[in-house]
């Protein structure tokens, strides 16, 4: 019973039924239209007929007297052999004195008007519609036509009625039952890739056929969250490698240092170094657990609450106070090209650290007495760009894609210090501002450009 009824518990099945109940309703609806405009307009026409026959017929009856109404009764009556057209013309006692009716009919009342009645002729009952006026001179004067003939339709136009219903109710089901086969089958392979996403297999997607359907965008919809999905989860996988890989060796050395101490007990002088040193391990360990926490919060869009309109050549000159010394200390040329008046909305913390870590990056790699520029100008098409530029090694054309990810030191960082999350931070920081980060050759060097919106004016 359970198995019976399953199919009627689909959702499709159930908008076929309903289309079918709706198909049907409308097909009543209609056949039933039909017919009451065709029997009325039927009515109408034979009224039309039967008013100008009596009316001709007491125009005679007027003008010309009682043996002039009969002759033109008669004649009709010989005109109508099939017996279709009725005409009784009667004195004041209702005895007829004309027509093909032997006696005026009960059902006839004494009133003028038309009837609708039902007449023995030709030995079968027949439908019959007259109309009864009174004729001049007091006299009366019944018209009518046969209309069993239409009273024959009506039976058909039932039965097409009928038909017309059931077959657009079949329709309907079999329309429902090929609508809930096709949904099924696509429902089927979005809860087949749901399946495999659910057994680890974060490569399966929902198949789609390129048309622009609704369970195609639904497929795309479906595959883009998947591919973000994924994407998230290789870079906790890579990010959780990371951050095995880079803290093991500074708690490595502060265990080794420790213990060290313990089993030497050195002089207060070189114990005071050695926790001096341990002091500086606990602090990378430190900036690495918040930078991942910035990377996290960034990436989690909380710090859009605290947007706001930031003046740009402001901005630029705080960075320049920041690491004047850092420059002056590599005897590097450090200049600064910021135009006033452009503004972004955004966290100003976070676009001070993005811009300044790019500096940081500028400095660290530099050479001694090169050149860095910090450059903010409008383009052309209503953003603005941050590009900071040194004269450094720069970075090979393979790893610029990879130099954002987090914990990523290529070759040539080998003797400088940093964890590898300078660019994630300043990647993160111009998607959250809807921006981009690209990286381009300096010749020699490297060009590291933000590109943001710029703010509406104020």
């Amino acid at each position: 019973m359970h198995r019976l009824l399953a199919p009627l518990r689909s959702t499709s099945v159930r908008l076929g039924l309903g289309y079918a109940a709706l198909f049907a309703a409308s097909s009543l609806l209609l056949v039933g239209s039909l017919r009451w405009h065709t029997t009325g307009y039927l009515d109408r026409r034979i009224d039309g007929v039967i008013a100008i026959d009596a009316r001709q017929i007491s125009e005679q009856l007027r003008d010309f007297g009682l043996s002039a109404a009969v002759e033109a009764i008669n004649e009709r009556v010989a005109e109508a052999p099939d017996g279709q057209a009725i005409y009784l013309l009667a004195d004041r006692q209702l005895k007829p004195l004309a027509g093909n009716l032997a006696v005026w009919p009960a059902e006839v009342a004494s009133k003028p008007g038309s009837y609708q009645v039902e007449l023995v002729r030709h030995g079968q009952l027949r439908a019959t519609r007259l109309r009864r006026i009174a004729a001049p001179g007091g006299f009366n004067l019944v018209v009518g036509r046969d209309v069993e003939g239409r009273a024959e339709l009506r039976p058909l136009i039932v039965d097409g009625l009928c038909w017309a219903a059931g077959t657009a109710f079949l329709l309907a089901i079999a329309g429902g039952i090929l609508v809930h086969q096709a949904v099924l089958s696509r429902v089927g392979e979005i809860n087949d890739t749901a399946s495999a996403i659910v057994r680890g297999d974060l490569s399966e997607r929902v198949p789609a056929r390129d048309t622009t359907d609704a369970f195609d965008r639904l497929a795309q919809t479906i595959n883009a969250m998947l591919q973000q999905i994924q994407q998230l989860v290789d870079r906790v996988r890579n990010t959780s490698n990371a951050i095995a890989h880079d803290l093991r060796t500074p708690l490595a050395e502060l265990r080794a240092r420790l213990e060290e101490l313990l089993r030497t007990r050195p002089e207060r002088e070189i114990a005071f170094e050695e926790i001096h040193k341990a002091v500086a391990d606990i602090d990378r360990v430190i900036a690495v657990f918040n930078a991942l926490l910035r990377l996290a919060e960034i990436d989690s869009g909380v710090r859009r609450s605290g947007f706001r309109r930031v003046e740009l050549a402001d901005l630029a000159t705080e960075v320049a106070e920041l690491y004047g010394p850092l420059t002056e200390e590599k005897e590097a040329a450090f200049t600064v090209d910021a135009q006033s008046g452009m503004a972004v909305n955004g966290d100003p913390h976070l676009l001070a650290q993005a811009v300044g870590n790019l500096v940081d990056n500028a400095v660290k790699y530099a050479p001694r007495c090169g050149r860095i520029s910090l450059r903010i100008a409008p383009c052309d098409d209503g953003w603005i760009e941050i590009a900071v530029a040194d004269n450094g090694p720069g970075i090979p054309e393979a790893e610029k894609v990879q130099v954002t990810r987090r914990f990523y030191r290529g070759p040539s960082s080998a003797g400088t210090s940093g964890i590898g999350l300078g660019l994630s931070v300043v990647e993160a920081v111009a998607r959250l501002h809807e921006g981009s980060l690209t990286l381009a050759d300096n010749r020699p060097g490297l060009v590291a450009s933000l590109r943001m919106p710029a703010a509406p004016a104020s």
